[in-house]
């Protein structure tokens, strides 16, 4: 099921007080105000548990619950267009639960989740129709972005990789140097793209969500003045992921020599083996990740006070200063506008209706 609004709120922020007279938006159920003795005191206790996540848009972001997911975005007059969509099924069952499995299923999931949400925030941003892309500019954007990534972060490492050292007389040290030279792109890469004023905005947007999720994990009035009070920086960022997976990656290739596996039909060829070495990269890339899924998301999340994790999540804690900038509020109130709707799906498919304030962190 779809549901589609266009909320104006130039006039009010976005806040869960109580319930909002702007046709379209979430409501949550009225309760006593706050009192800020109270406030504080969520402010530093202990963050709530939350399956809600988040991915910044073009002028927008995208939430998902557990079962269903919504996209906000800031169109050019003002507004917000609101979409919330159900949620396929789970199909928890065979291979799908099996360990670094379910990585690759995941990550699939969130792959087709994503290029939905971007496809929805790339048809609506911009001042006028001219400036907003047609589904089909959209694919060719993302045929497009995959194909340079495939060059900039696998080919042209490889190559560079065997002008520094032949990856037949020194095949493990190849891999190391790849491995290190990829990842140098990557972070290259997200530090030089920070600078476009357009992907700014992007992680600024990056910044509102995580700072709506801290809001929404300490029951915190999901207002501007509150949210933005937050860091914008947060343990579960997809950014995290995405650096376990270039050091995975690194181990695995470095324990997977070209030269070793393509000697067992009898090749030497220095071209044939650099061929193989870029296109196990890309086969085993969801291989990869579902590796890094295990150790980000079952082992790191279930053991989040363990010094060791706090010190193996502390890099991709890091990288989020690249990531992420201080959002404005308006930034944060379409952030708000995606959590509310996907918190308010996700109570009425628990129980049948909206829950008190109490029973959902957040709904405050």
């Amino acid at each position: 099921m779809t549901d589609e609004t266009t909320t104006p709120i130039d006039d009010e922020p976005i806040g869960l007080a109580g319930p909002s007279d702007a046709p379209g938006t979430p409501e949550a159920p009225a309760e006593p105000e706050l009192d800020e003795a109270e406030i504080e005191r969520r402010f530093a206790a202990p963050a709530g548990h939350t399956h809600i996540g988040g991915q910044a848009l073009i002028e927008g972001i995208m939430m998902r619950g557990k079962t269903a997911w919504a996209v906000a975005v800031r169109t050019a007059d003002g507004s917000i267009h609101l979409e919330e969509h159900d949620l396929p099924p789970k199909n928890r069952r065979g291979w799908r639960v099996w360990p670094v499995a379910r990585g690759v299923w995941a990550m699939y999931e969130t792959l087709a989740l994503s290029l939905k949400a971007f496809g929805v925030a790339a048809s609506l941003a911009g001042a006028t129709e001219e400036e907003q892309l047609t589904p089909t500019e959209i694919g060719w954007t993302m045929v497009i972005g995959v194909g340079l990534s495939v060059v900039a972060f696998i080919i042209a490492p490889a190559l560079l990789t065997n002008l520094v050292t032949s990856s037949v007389t020194h095949p493990y040290l190849w891999n190391i140097v790849d491995g290190i030279l990829r990842l140098a792109v990557f972070l290259a890469y997200i530090w030089g793209v920070g600078f476009m004023p357009d992907i700014r905005r992007v992680f600024a947007y990056h910044g509102a969500e995580h700072k709506s999720i801290h809001a929404f994990e300490h029951g915190i009035p999901l207002q501007p003045r509150y949210v933005q009070r937050y860091d914008t920086l947060h343990v579960r960022c997809g950014t995290a992921f995405l650096l376990m997976v270039m050091l995975v990656s690194i181990a695995v290739f470095s324990l997977l020599p070209g030269k070793v596996v393509m000697g067992w039909w009898d090749v030497t060829a220095a071209a044939a083996i650099i061929a193989f070495n870029i296109l196990s990269r890309i086969v085993l890339l969801p291989v990869v990740a579902g590796l890094a899924y295990e150790i980000t998301v079952k082992w790191a999340g279930s053991h989040s006070e363990n010094p060791f994790v706090k010190v193996l999540l502390w890099p991709g804690m890091q990288l989020q200063r690249l990531t992420t900038r201080e959002p404005d509020d308006g930034m944060v109130e379409v952030a708000v506008a995606a959590l509310l709707a996907v918190a308010a799906r996700d109570a009425r498919a628990e129980a049948g209706a909206l829950p008190t304030p109490d029973a959902v962190p957040g709904l405050s």
